[in-house]
């Protein structure tokens, strides 16, 4: 798998994504002639292919938000590698196409490895979570991907089906904000999918974590849980509660529309650094408060994922 200098997304195996807003040519061509028997047959070896992928995954979760900002992304990040520590066998995938920020959280470079049978490998990161990016394809790391929805989705379905991610136990996928091309993508090609709100304390947020859970109605995807980041925090100096953001919006919106409540993070300076890349980011990134905060969190998560079966909003 590379992305060339002729601006297209390639891999030795199956496809071609194209870098630019031109339609993918299986795309077209399924779009000009739906009824061709070679496009029906690489779509039945791809559609299989994903099947076959996804069955080995035990559990799929969408971690997405209605709005950026909130740290959707450092919250996946934290959640795959604090799963891992927990022993299971986790891997993490960033669909967030336009702003890849997990190969930096993670710390670290492509391209991806091929296997002998011209399948990609993800990488390995702390703690044995097994990480895919399209930030580690890109020739340069400020490298614009203009990409529309059919590219987008196209992508998404190979990282499904041309990776070897082999038998999990968890597989996050940290998406762009909103609702748009990529959980769109994730909700259709990914059986079993469910998702992990995340949201900030502040109104503005909740508002646009609301249009989260009405997506999520609209496609069926059942929601595990919601996560609060970037809570009150102890200030280092005197000790007082800041709340930046507010308090509270998060479990109060939570149990409006009869979601699962799996915790708050607070705010912590030392966690922003980690996601920088300038400390390991782990179950410990953090303050006493956040890694106290982050380990309910990975508990409750595998408690929900283990036992009782996801809640479907109840908004109207």
């Amino acid at each position: 798998m590379t992305i060339g200098t002729t601006g297209t997304f390639r891999t030795q195996h199956v496809m071609t994504v194209p870098m630019t807003d031109k339609e993918p040519a299986s795309e077209a061509q399924c779009r000009r002639n739906p009824g061709s028997g070679s496009v029906r047959a690489a779509e039945s070896i791809r559609r299989l292919m994903i099947e076959r992928t996804t069955a080995r995954i035990r559990h799929k979760l969408l971690v997405m938000s209605g709005k950026g900002g909130v740290g959707k992304s450092s919250v996946a990040a934290h959640l795959a590698v604090g799963l891992a520590g927990r022993r299971y066998r986790v891997g993490l995938l960033d669909v967030d196409l336009h702003g890849p920020s997990i190969a930096q959280m993670m710390q670290l470079t492509g391209p991806l490895p091929m296997s002998a049978d011209r399948f990609a490998r993800p990488l390995t990161a702390h703690g044995g979570v097994k990480v895919v990016s399209l930030q580690f394809q890109l020739e340069a790391r400020d490298r614009a991907v203009v990409w529309r929805g059919p590219a987008k989705n196209a992508a998404i379905r190979q990282f499904l089906a041309d990776v070897q991610w082999g038998d999990l136990d968890f597989l996050l996928i940290d998406a762009p904000p909103g609702t748009g091309d990529e959980p769109m993508s994730v909700a259709r090609n990914v059986p079993g999918a469910r998702a992990v709100i995340v949201t900030t304390p502040q109104q503005v947020a909740l508002d646009d974590v609301r249009r989260s859970i009405r997506f999520c109605q609209t496609v069926s995807l059942p929601i595990l849980g919601l996560i609060e980041n970037m809570g009150p925090f102890a200030c280092p100096h005197c000790g007082r509660t800041v709340k930046i953001f507010k308090s509270g919006g998060g479990r109060r919106l939570a149990k409006e529309a009869g979601l699962e409540w799996i915790g708050s993070l607070p705010f912590d300076p030392r966690v922003v650094q980690a996601c920088d890349g300038r400390a390991p980011l782990g179950a410990d990134s953090g303050g006493p408060a956040f890694n106290e905060a982050l380990s309910a969190c990975i508990d409750r998560v595998g408690a929900l994922t283990e036992g009782k079966m996801p809640k479907m909003p109840k908004m109207s």
